[in-house]
């Protein structure tokens, strides 16, 4: 590919070729060019039409800003239905490229291109150092990833730099929005930025042109294509327009002004709706309403799915774009996005949600995992409340004993993970139990009920992705009273539930070690509950364990309950004989998400045969455990847990899904594109399944081949017969004989031994529990 033949655009090598043909097979992949969503008739935007989703450099959540792949993508993911955004930079010769970056060390392969290329200019009043465009003819440069946390494997790949007359030649019927960010800089160096944006926009593929210079939308006012919009660009409130030294904070206050010059404005978010210093948003403010007043069209700025989004949203993007799109109140006129394609399922199947399917208990299930663990401590009042207020069709109940026999609901047997127990009184018990874990802890069966239910111990709120920094509704994280089993069974029964789920873990250790028969104590509770004689309203039980004697020994019982078993994690297959073993215990099965669709450093690499086999046994399959945050899901669901929700429901048809955050499922199952059949817009067809890991076939980049994944063998299901529980405190009843008896501190030679092996594990749990 010649520098011609991209109309001055960077040059291109075979790579660049092949990736391109990468990228239209992605858009025949992913649906592009399908029908549209059904919308609503209306909107509050100031046309009644629905927002605009721009495409902030393309599909940047995942490909480099502005390469040919991020715009392809953006166009092919969202049935074409999308604004392309190029930020406009002029290189040395006059030509306009499309790059997120006046300072292109931050956004390509500059530095390593042309080590000893470092300037330093003044750049709206402030000095800057890098690499500036303004040196440079339109080369062949590579443009790389800008955002740290997202991949960089598509760095690897060829992506030259683009001319502007590039994106508006593959934009086709879609809009192209340019934006000038620097118009006074680059007069100061001799390149004329107005010149150069009447020229392109004469052909009339324009249709919206932005800037946060007044000064510079004064001078192309009334000179441009008819068709061509002009929108406003405020940045920071404090800061100041550089074309007319007014903060934006004061432009804000003159919309009538800005009206004489543009037909729109596009401010952050956050002048839509403020945050707190703590993230947490505040009440909306007037100015959608004041700019649809004074005549403007309104657009918002900033989104992103993998930014550290107010805590109310539960780290769900698709919940921040109803907030804009679809308030009570107004709409904005559009949305600036790196995922387009969360923006425009947003706007095309979320703004008028199925209502009427609040109650519906059909498939896929949604289960709760300790409750709304999400949004509030795990397996507390709380979170169980917010389950049922979110629309969970199962709640869940983790079964743990205390040392007085009492079963608790406790996602965790160990207090330090669920309890700020380190910081209590009841510190001096921690000890060891090597079947449980090498390390020290305070065990549930270390304190009574009347202890784990004081006012000394709190619960701590799960924070499963820490190691990223991501820490969920800070203010509540010690909220919530915990809750018995019977209180639990009390609290179900009267909700709009279709079931709920009892999970046993440890019985054999609990049998073995403490004389406590969990199973025993469930039936027992379910029983005096009035679980076993219900009539209207009935309620499924469902008991769930991992450990096959525990479902053999209840199956021996004949209870009516449905029986669930936990399969291991990371199998990709189940042997025929393996199969008929299951179905002798359980009725369904707990799948891992990964044993689904494994994955290679992020990538989704296959689809395993494992659903196909338990479909074959006639047990319901239900997958574990969804989670909001952006780095939850792989790359190939694009930081979005309803993509990744989206595509285990269409492709693999599963029967439930377990969830933090039983909200999300809600919504999802309650969307108005359900049930379009063909019509199905692209952005709410399922991903396509190692797409983006054949982008990076033949590339250093390319992710590593899978290892092969165990297969499930009947020696993994047969487990010894469900012991009979031990006489407590009966010789050889504590465990490895290593640690004292339940609810007791260790003494003497016992306290000493536990010490010398726990002093440093415990200290490094403590400090990490700190630190969470």
């Amino acid at each position: 590919m010649t520098t011609s033949s991209w109309g001055g655009g960077g040059g291109g090598g075979g790579g660049a070729v092949r990736l391109w043909c990468c990228g239209l097979l992605l858009m025949l992949l992913s649906g592009g060019g399908g029908a549209a969503a059904q919308r609503p008739p209306a909107y509050k935007t100031l046309s009644g039409k629905a927002p605009l989703v721009i495409a902030k450099g393309g599909f940047s959540g995942v490909f480099p800003d502005s390469s040919q792949n991020a715009y392809v993508f953006a166009l092919s993911s969202t049935s074409g239905d999308t604004t392309l955004w190029c930020d406009v930079q002029l290189t040395k010769d006059g030509v306009g490229i499309c790059l997120r970056d006046l300072l292109m060390n931050n956004c390509t392969s500059i530095k390593q291109a042309y080590p000893a290329g470092e300037k330093a200019y003044i750049v709206n009043g402030q000095r800057s150092k890098g690499w500036f465009p303004i040196d440079y003819t339109i080369s062949s440069l590579q443009i790389t990833q800008a955002i740290w946390s997202r991949t960089d494997k598509f760095d690897f790949a060829y992506l030259p730099i683009l001319a502007v007359t590039n994106v508006t030649d593959f934009a086709k019927s879609s809009s192209v929005w340019l934006n000038i960010e620097h118009d006074i800089f680059y007069r100061q160096h001799g390149l004329n930025m107005t010149k150069y944006i009447l020229s392109i926009s004469k052909g009339g593929s324009v249709q919206y042109i932005s800037s946060p210079e007044l000064g510079f939308l004064q001078s192309i006012s009334g000179r441009v294509n008819r068709k061509t919009k002009l929108v406003f660009r405020f940045l920071d409130a404090t800061s100041s327009d550089p074309s007319s030294n007014q903060t934006y904070g004061y432009l804000l206050s003159n919309l009538t002004f800005i009206k004489t010059v543009a037909s729109g404005i596009m401010v952050p978010k956050e002048y839509i709706w403020p945050v707190t210093t703590n993230n947490y948003i505040q009440p909306a403010k007037s100015i959608v309403r004041d700019a649809h007043s004074a005549g403007l069209e309104i657009y918002a700025s900033d989104f992103a799915n993998d930014r550290t989004i107010p805590y109310n949203y539960s780290y769900d993007p698709l919940e921040e774009y109803l907030h804009f799109v679809a308030s009570d109140n107004f709409s904005v006129d559009g949305v600036l996005s790196e995922f387009p394609l969360t923006a425009a399922a947003a706007i095309g199947c979320f703004t008028n949600l199925n209502v009427s399917s609040k109650t519906d208990h059909g498939s896929p299930l949604i289960i709760s995992h300790n409750g709304a663990s999400g949004d509030y401590p795990d397996c507390t009042d709380l979170a169980y409340q917010k389950a049922v207020d979110d629309g969970a069709d199962v709640i869940d109940c983790s079964i743990q004993m205390t040392s007085d026999g009492v079963p608790v609901c406790m996602s965790s047997i160990n207090l330090f993970d669920t309890t700020n127990v380190q910081r209590t009184s009841f510190s001096n018990r921690a000890s060891i139990f090597k079947d449980i874990q090498p390390t020290p802890g305070i065990f549930t069966f270390n304190l009574t009920w009347a202890e784990i239910s004081s006012s000394d111990l709190r619960p701590k709120i799960s924070s499963p992705e820490s190691i990223y920094y991501l820490v969920r509704n800070p203010v509540y994280r010690n909220a919530g009273n915990f809750f018995r089993l019977s209180d639990f069974l009390t609290f179900a029964k009267d909700k709009d539930l279709s079931g709920i789920m009892i999970i046993i873990k440890n019985a054999v250790f609990m049998a073995n070690s403490l004389g406590f028969d969990v199973v025993d104590s469930v039936t027992k509770a379910l029983s005096d509950a009035g679980y076993n004689n219900q009539t209207t309203k009935a309620k499924e039980v469902m008991i769930q364990s991992e450990d096959s004697a525990v479902l053999v020994n209840l199956k021996q019982l004949e209870t009516k309950y449905k029986l669930v078993y936990t399969l291991p994690s990371t199998i990709g297959d189940a042997s025929a004989s393996s199969l008929v073993d299951v179905k002798k215990f359980a009725d369904a099965v707990i799948v891992e998400r990964e044993s689904i669709f494994p994955e290679s450093q992020g990538f989704i690499m296959k689809e395993t045969n494992l659903v196909k086999d338990l479909r074959s046994a006639g047990l319901a399959i239900y997958a574990q455990v969804f989670r909001n945050e952006f780095v939850s899901p792989p790359w190939d669901f694009f930081s979005d847990v309803t993509v990744e929700i989206n595509s285990y429901v269409q492709l693999v048809n599963i029967d439930g899904i377990i969830t933090d955050f039983p909200k999300t499922v809600r919504r999802y199952k309650m969307n108005s594109c359900t049930g379009l059949g063909v019509n199905m817009p692209s952005y709410m067809n399922p991903a396509e399944i190692g797409v983006l890991a054949q982008l990076l076939n033949g590339s250093q980049a390319q992710p590593p081949a899978l290892a092969p994944m165990p297969v499930l063998n009947s020696s993994d299901v047969t487990e010894p017969p469900f012991p009979s529980a031990a006489p407590k405190n009966a010789p050889g009843g504590a465990a490895n004989g290593s640690t004292p008896a339940p609810g007791a501190s260790p003494s003497g030679s016992q306290a000493a031994a536990v010490m010398r092996a726990g002093i440093l594990p415990m200290v490094t749990a403590l400090f990490a529990s700190l630190l969470i």
